[in-house]
């Protein structure tokens, strides 16, 4: 991680002397620096035992008639989803409906790929099942030039399954990691079978309405989301900011088709680690790092922050101009929430550079 370079001019008196101590900026002017000097375009939330310390925006959430982004907007949150999916299978787990170690046939019988008797529930939650990836295309560029096959037509979850997510297997299954939508597009199809709800109806009767998340949802091409920012992404082509390419939001699914504002994933966050959505033992599970440090819908792992190592559970999302970061320092329980809606500024480097300013001051 580059550090952060700050200039102070020093005033020297006639006899040398020590310099005094240099003062560390302030949280808010860290962040606003950080803000400016990156074109960060969304809203930063930081937060502690449950209190939010820092909440600001910056940047707009619709350009052509400038609206700005406040701390109400809502935003795609992408991949943050898959927290969402993880913990409504391990509210099924704790429930005794479904075991981890079985494979999709036990409870998807009708499916027909080829990892149906071989996949654990397991390896689809850590990204190990050796399915084919959906995701083909893997830069702007491509996307620009040939679209996005899978996102702009519309697509059912039961046609996602079978069309994209069934297919034979590439590797043999808890052997690699990969990255693959498709893990989550099934589980979420696992989700529905066992609870006997749609995806949308579990998440908002089991998470959403529990822990009072107005602003979270699922995106609908057909359904217009108020206080909803608006996308951008940066056309190297063009040399300017554009809008995202067209696509069906839902054919993210169960894997990140989700929208939310800063308070909201805050308090999921605090609801999450604090065992009031899942038992111990499932967010031990969650959060045990597995290849590529990956536990279950998010990234475990030890930072160092003030001298110390400390636990950390990160959860990136990015979708074209949807960029996204829902960090959690396990303890000292400080959640830092960075919601972005122009692909300008590096979240990752943004969100540990946070983590660590006040992660610092914990001591």
């Amino acid at each position: 991680m580059k550090s952060l370079l700050l200039s102070l001019a020093l005033l020297w008196p006639p006899i040398a002397a020590a310099a005094a101590p240099t003062a560390a900026p302030t949280i808010d002017a860290f962040v606003a620096d950080y803000a400016r000097s990156h074109d960060f375009s969304g809203t930063v939330l930081i937060a502690r035992d449950g209190r939010t310390e820092y909440l600001h925006s910056f940047g707009l959430a619709n350009l052509p008639f400038g609206v700005p982004n406040t701390p109400q907007t809502r935003y795609k949150i992408a991949s943050i989803t898959k927290s969402f999916t993880a913990v409504l299978i391990l509210q099924l787990r704790d429930q005794g409906k479904l075991d981890l170690e079985r494979s999709i046939d036990a409870y998807l019988p009708d499916y027909r790929g080829e990892g149906a008797h071989r996949i654990s529930l397991h390896q689809l939650l850590n990204h190990t099942s050796g399915l084919s990836n959906l995701d083909t295309v893997k830069d702007a560029q491509t996307a620009i030039r040939d679209g996005l096959p899978v996102y702009q037509l519309p697509h059912s979850s039961d046609a996602l399954l079978s069309q994209y997510c069934s297919g034979k297997l590439v590797a043999e299954p808890g052997r690699a990691f990969d990255y693959n939508n498709c893990d989550y597009i099934v589980l979420g199809k696992i989700i529905e079978r066992v609870s006997g709800q749609s995806y949308e109806q579990a998440l908002r009767e089991r998470i959403l309405q529990p822990l009072g998340l107005a602003d979270t949802g699922l995106l609908r091409q057909g359904v217009v989301v108020e206080r909803l920012a608006d996308t951008y992404f940066q056309r190297d082509d063009l040399g300017a900011m554009a809008p995202d390419l067209p696509a069906y939001p839902e054919n993210w699914y169960a894997a990140g088709a989700m929208y939310s504002s800063a308070q909201d994933l805050a308090t999921f966050a605090d609801a999450l680690y604090g065992g009031r959505l899942i038992g111990a033992d499932s967010l031990a599970r969650m959060l045990r790092p597995g290849l590529d440090d990956y536990g279950y819908g998010l990234w475990s792992y030890e930072m160092k922050i003030g001298g110390r190592g400390l636990k950390v559970a990160k959860r990136p999302g990015q979708i074209m101009g949807a960029r996204t970061q829902l960090l959690r320092v396990i303890e000292p329980r400080i959640s830092v929430v960075i919601l972005g809606n122009a692909g300008t500024a590096d979240l990752d480097e943004f969100v540990a550079q946070i983590a660590r300013h006040v992660g610092a001051s914990a001591h």
